[in-house]
């Protein structure tokens, strides 16, 4: 019973020491620094010593909880625990009873137990650890027993040590297992601890994505502020490989945005891409700065930046605290990557549209123009309907930005367009309105070249007359804007090059139209072929307009 009550003190004390954050965290870890490893060396050292010295004496011997020390250090922590703390307490017990019975089998065992357990430790599946270490203990201790049976002068003193501390010593093995499952447990609520962090990580994701959506100064520092207030920390800061892109906190008077990146620790890690942890360390900048976490941001494989916490206090970088900020860290350079590309498509989608605008065909203008002269003579007032026509059409070309218009404004365009095409071809060419009354905005120059593309790809390339029909439809929570012809049709090729995005650079229209409503709405233009021409229609959800 002596015996069970060492073994219940020794968990005792374990239990309490593994609720010490700081140990607590090097429990958790995957695998230690030699620094931790030299601790947790001392702490079992510290348990095999305290086993031998609270040992019972019986008959000369000591009924003690020392092999349990040694196992279950080595098995927990690797050989070299297991192996020093065997050495270490075999020596200690050896020099305490130099000459005694059992002195030399208490030396043999306590070594042999710590390379056992070190084997366990490293050969051995987790979840059987604690059931082998048991059988190790106990093998271990029934060695104690046959070598003071074999050394023991006379054979009866051995025989009488034996059978009475033989059978408590080795069924005390069971607390073995006991306490490697208790330090298992505590490894395993990295799990929880996890789970937790990474909700924590998608709240702040959840919170800074508005911010996301156009990187700059300002909307960095919001995105800083939001993650030193979730994470309680004391300063914040972003960077790119340069510069400081924002910093938010404690000594935020000393840094500035666009202020060069002087730390060295910050340098080292953008060069080596790898996490720096500084549990107490002075700044130069910021000396009560004690806990610094900087973090690699990743594009593409490529580091561009960091995200860098600061702590006051010293040791603040807790391991719940790493798991989080390293999510966080993957889920802001995700963002800063989306964001960086979507930003690239809105400038091309705008160069794009500028480079519509400007390009004004000079046979379309020219055959506009003679369209005008020819009347001037014989239809004056059409002649002069056919110049605010084309000026209508030049000025909302010319005048046009990015921005999204009302949908009777790009009509307008539509019509000035029409009117003066109808000049030209006269009864070749009908165009029918079908038009819902809507208010809705739209892309500028989207329907347009649908028309054009249905008058010179459709109509003009067959002969006789064609109409061609401009369809705007109220369908509830979307618009449909369609433009149907009576043409020669539109050839499969065409179709399928659009709907695989293999469009030449230098063509416009059709492709245009459709890769600008795939950006903006995820959807372009549907092509239909009908018995005679073809109809194009797209959906612009009111919502978004």
């Amino acid at each position: 019973m002596q015996l069970f009550e060492r073994a219940a003190l020794l968990l005792i004390c374990l239990f309490f020491i593994t609720r010490i954050p700081r140990f607590k965290e090097t429990l958790q870890k995957n695998s230690h620094s030699p620094a931790e490893l030299t601790l947790l060396t001392m702490i079992f050292c510290m348990f095999a010593l305290f086993g031998t010295y609270t040992g019972i004496e019986v008959e000369g011997s000591l009924v003690n909880v020392r092999i349990i020390a040694i196992m279950a250090g080595g098995i927990l922590f690797g050989p070299w625990v297991g192996i020093i703390t065997g050495i270490v307490s075999g020596i200690h017990r050896y020099l305490i009873d130099i000459g005694g019975v059992t002195s030399i089998p208490c030396l043999i065992t306590s070594i042999l137990a710590g390379v056992v357990s070190g084997y366990i430790g490293r050969r051995v599946d987790r979840s059987k650890r604690w059931l082998v270490g048991i059988a190790a203990g106990m093998i271990c201790e029934t060695l104690t027993m046959l070598l003071i049976l074999v050394m023991a002068q006379p054979y009866e003193l051995g025989l009488d040590i034996v059978s009475k501390i033989g059978l408590p010593m080795i069924i005390g093995q069971v607390s073995v297992g006991l306490i490697v499952l208790l330090i298992q447990s505590v490894e395993g609520e990295k799990e929880n601890i996890a789970a937790r962090q990474a909700k924590l990580a998608l709240d702040i994701a959840n919170k800074t994505l508005p911010y996301f959506r156009s990187i700059n100064a300002e909307s960095l520092h919001t995105i800083c502020s939001i993650i030193k207030e979730d994470i309680k920390a004391d300063a914040v800061a972003i960077t790119d490989t340069r510069d400081v892109l924002a910093y938010v906190g404690f000594g935020e008077e000393r840094y500035h945005i666009g202020d060069e990146i002087i730390s060295d620790v910050t340098k080292s890690t953008i060069r080596s891409g790898k996490i720096t942890i500084r549990n107490h360390i002075a700044d130069d900048k910021t000396p009560q700065i004690q806990s610094l976490l900087i973090i690699p941001l990743e594009e593409r494989g490529e580091v561009t930046g960091t995200l860098k916490i600061y702590y006051r206090k010293a040791y603040k970088i807790t391991y719940p605290l790493q798991t989080m900020a390293i999510g966080l860290s993957q889920i802001i350079s995700t963002l800063m990557e989306v964001s960086r590309v979507e930003q690239i498509k809105e400038a091309a989608n705008k160069a794009e549209l500028k480079a519509l605008q400007t390009k004004i065909n000079p046979h379309f203008l020219f055959n506009a123009l003679n369209a005008i002269a020819s009347t001037t003579r014989t239809k004056p007032d059409k002649a002069r309907e056919l110049i605010i026509n084309l000026s209508g059409y030049l000025r909302y070309n010319l005048e046009l930005n990015d921005d999204l218009i009302e949908i009777h404004k790009e009509l307008q365009q539509v019509s000035d367009y029409v009117e003066i095409e109808k000049a030209r071809f006269g009864n070749r060419l009908q165009v029918v309105y079908v038009m819902d009354e809507v208010s809705v905005r739209i892309p500028s120059l989207i329907i347009q070249p649908l028309v054009e593309n249905a008058i010179n790809h459709g109509i003009l390339k067959k002969k006789g007359p064609g109409t061609v029909t401009i369809s705007v439809k109220d369908r509830g929570e979307k618009v449909r804007i369609s433009v149907a012809d009576t043409g020669v049709g539109i050839r499969d090729d065409v179709v399928d090059n659009l709907y695989h995005d293999r469009v030449p650079a230098k063509q416009i229209g059709l492709y245009n139209v459709h890769r600008r409503l795939k950006l903006m709405y995820g959807e372009g233009v549907i092509i239909l072929k009908h018995e005679q021409g073809t109809e194009v229609y797209f959906d612009i959800p009111k919502e978004q307009s």
